[in-house]
């Protein structure tokens, strides 16, 4: 017999115990991820009542693989498109958030005498609430359609890139061991660099590549070169001196920006489910009991930070950003937990050797008490703001209100401002691109024509030639590009005030773009090449072949805008029926915040199909009189019934808009939700079946008419058919009379049915 590696026999102890307390935890609702570190503990070296996994170190790899595989599927989820949707409100309540955490939690590990490293990744771990216990808890208390859900759903979008760009600075402080604001200042913007860097290009050739690969891309395949994509990429920001978790979140984001997305995250799910339950295990391996009681008091201090430094913080921001007291509070209750990032912020400390073994235990211990309190806080964060309400002045809260309809009502952004951006978004993406190029022909192309290229004079011209003929598109648009919208057609066309500025705006860019080609000609040529020689043949060309430089531009940018929009255009290529759909959102979105200062937002709902209320009229209902709602649209199917009149009545499946508040919703949602309820047997499927009798002297049928025989109601079931000798009567009249000798077929409940027979 073979020898079996030990690395086969741990995996079978680690996913048997992983499955069996999954299954405990299912049972007693509470989230797998606790379930899965307790699965862990049960195997690891500290519990000796069963046996113990033995490679240890092979067991950290697969773990490695699956913190790889969690993020990068949380960057499929993600996509760069949907943190810029994310409203102002989310993103001024996260950053706050994550602010004041972060430095109350590296305080609190100085208090407590801890170390630079081990304060600095205590306030990282804080950073991130749990997006999968506040979706639970949404789900399990039906909150979700309340209007603060939304706010805490973009918060937890804003935590997430937050959370990996501070694991970047968290890497490169522990590795540096060195805290000079210019190193992180340095770090922040190479960081940001290659960020706009990769996500263009992989925007620019992967969705192309996807598209023409299509007819060969099966599933097999499909998964293959995602799993390969995510890991090429880990290897390139380890390359570059980032972390293997910013690379898999990077291509998880850029490919999420495909029409495979989805597709690719059903694929992955499988791959990451198996891996990210070995990872959140080996956590649990890491529990040593006897820590966690000698670390109880830190467990406790860390415990209360969460619970109440994320609640007042969070609320904080949420008052910062316009919201209203109430929403505020609701807000910051909810987002008073641990997040799974705790675990992989943890884990990169200790890869990098920089922080103590004892983070863990106060990380899982903090993490387990917030995840059980979490339900609660959510339950009872209305109470909590009546209380706060009666123990605040009245001026303070009226105040406050003042401040969150002020704040709604601000205008949209100047006319000058939407220009200033438009030029930073044009200098910002051209310029990074070349500076890209500047690198790539300094560090690859000079070495390469330098080795293959004898004569100098030659070497310089094939360099110049090439490099800044690839970069001629790009220079062209950094220095003569102008912004593609209404807002600056409106300023150029009002000559008097405007002409000047914009003109100072066009003379500074064709400058710094000046400034940039003889910076780089400079490190690819001598000085004096780069003043007579090139920068005035650079320009040259620039102005003789303006137009044409210009159309391939056009050309390249269309591409890149056309891919970074292919998954929105082909979800409304394959559903232009659902138009409405999209205009019942958009809608949804104007009226959500036109309607803020009235506490109130549109809500959609789905007819049940078993609804009581289906068929009748709307003035029937009279819902609007009782409950304060409004009905503002019914769906049904492609058809859209835009503000309905009281004669219209509901079906199933029914789309519903409804204006209403946060109060009134809740009451109102358990009428609508409402079942009719059908008096009956607990009879499944497979107790109906057609079973056949016969008229003799037992069944007493004889003479009787189908109507008179009670069959119908002593069988639960339906007469389909009687054989009378060679003669076949398919589905009998009621009147039918039963004679001798008749078999009687009968499709109902097959025990009553039996026992017919037997009487």
């Amino acid at each position: 017999m073979g020898h079996l590696p030990k690395l086969i026999q741990d995996l079978a102890l680690i996913l048997m115990a992983g499955a069996i307390v999954t299954l405990l935890f299912k049972r007693i609702r509470q989230p797998l991820v606790l379930g899965y570190i307790i699965a862990g503990f049960l195997v690891g070296p500290y519990f000796h009542l069963i046996p113990t996994v033995v490679d240890n170190e092979n067991v950290k790899t697969l773990a490695e693989i699956g913190v790889i595989f969690l993020l990068f599927s949380l960057g499929l989820e993600f996509s760069f498109k949907k943190l810029m949707r994310v409203g102002g409100s989310a993103s001024i309540t996260a950053l706050v958030e994550i602010l004041f955490i972060t430095i109350a939690g590296y305080f609190l590990g100085k208090m407590l005498g801890w170390s630079t490293m081990d304060s600095l990744f205590l306030g990282g771990m804080l950073a991130s609430s749990s997006t999968t216990i506040i979706i639970k808890a949404f789900d399990e208390l039906g909150v979700k359609t309340k209007q603060y859900a939304r706010i805490v759903f973009g918060v937890l979008v804003v935590e997430d890139i937050v959370v990996i760009l501070l694991m970047v600075l968290l890497s490169t402080i522990a590795v540096t061991q060195q805290f000079e604001g210019t190193e992180i200042l340095f770090t922040i913007l190479k960081l940001l660099f290659f960020l706009v860097l990769w996500f263009i290009t992989g925007i620019f050739l992967l969705p192309t590549f996807l598209k023409r690969a299509k007819k060969l891309m099966d599933e097999e395949t499909l998964l293959i070169l995602s799993l390969g994509l995510c890991l090429g990429m880990v290897v390139l920001a380890t390359e570059v001196g980032f972390s293997a978790e910013l690379g898999a979140f990077i291509m998880g984001s850029i490919i999420a920006e495909t029409t495979f997305a989805e597709k690719v995250e059903h694929l992955i799910k499988p791959v990451r489910d198996l891996f990210g339950s070995v990872f959140f295990m080996s956590v649990g391996m890491m529990i040593n009991p006897a820590s966690m009681v000698e670390y109880a008091w830190p467990i406790l201090g860390v415990t209360l930070l969460t619970l109440f430094g994320k609640l007042f913080s969070t609320t904080l921001g949420a008052l910062i950003s316009g919201q209203p007291l109430k929403q505020s509070v609701q807000v910051g209750m909810s987002m008073a937990q641990i997040g799974e990032f705790a675990f992989i912020v943890a884990t990169l400390g200790l890869s990098l050797g920089v922080i103590s073994d004892f983070l863990f235990p106060i990380a899982v211990g903090a993490s387990a008490i917030t995840t059980f309190t979490t339900p609660y806080l959510i339950k009872y964060s209305e109470p909590f703001y009546q209380f706060v309400t009666r123990r605040l002045p009245q001026k303070w809260v009226n105040r406050l209100n003042r401040y969150s309809s002020s704040t709604q009502n601000i205008q949209a952004e100047s006319t000058w401002k939407i220009v200033l951006k438009s030029y930073s978004r044009i200098a910002l993406i051209n310029g990074i691109v070349v500076l890209a190029l500047i690198l790539v022909s300094s560090n690859f192309l000079l070495p390469f024509i330098n080795e293959r290229v004898q004569d100098e004079t030659l070497r310089v011209v094939i360099v110049l030639v090439v490099s800044l003929g690839v970069a001629s598109p790009f220079m062209w648009a950094l220095m003569a590009k102008r912004p593609n919208n209404q807002a600056y057609k409106e300023l150029w066309i009002d000559k008097k005030y405007n002409r000047g500025p914009l003109l100072i705006v066009e003379i500074i860019r064709n400058i710094v773009g000046i400034l940039i080609i003889g910076f780089w000609v400079d490190r690819l040529a001598s000085t004096t090449v780069a003043l007579l020689v090139a920068i005035p043949i650079m320009i040259l060309v620039l102005i003789i072949f303006s137009k044409r430089i210009q159309k391939f531009y056009q050309r390249i940018e269309s591409r890149f805008i056309s891919n970074l929009n292919a998954r929105e255009t082909a979800a409304a290529a394959e559903a232009e029926q659902r138009s409405a759909e999209v205009n019942i959102l958009r809608k949804n979105v104007d009226f959500g915040s036109d309607m803020v200062p009235w506490d109130a937002h549109i809500v959609e709902l789905q007819v049940n199909q078993c609804a009581d209320y289906i068929g009748k009229t709307l003035i029937e209902l009279g819902w609007r009189e009782k409950y304060g709602i409004n009905i503002v649209y019914i769906k049904r199917g492609e058809q859209l019934i835009n503000v309905p009149g009281r004669n219209h009545r509901l079906l199933p499946f029914d789309h519903v808009g409804i204006i209403a508040t946060d109060d009134q919703i809740q009451v109102f949602k358990p009428v609508f939700d409402a079942e009719t309820v059908v008096e009956g047997t607990d009879m499944e499927i497979g107790d109906i079946s057609l079973e056949k009798i016969l008229v003799d002297e037992h069944t007493r049928l004889k003479g009787l008419t189908i109507r008179d025989s009670g069959l119908r109601e002593h069988t639960n079931g339906l007469i389909v058919g009687i054989q009378r000798e060679r003669e076949r009567i398919l589905n009998p009249d009621s009147s039918t009379v039963f004679e001798w000798g008749d078999i009687v077929w009968i499709v109902g409940e097959r025990k009553k049915i039996m026992q017919l027979g037997q009487e």
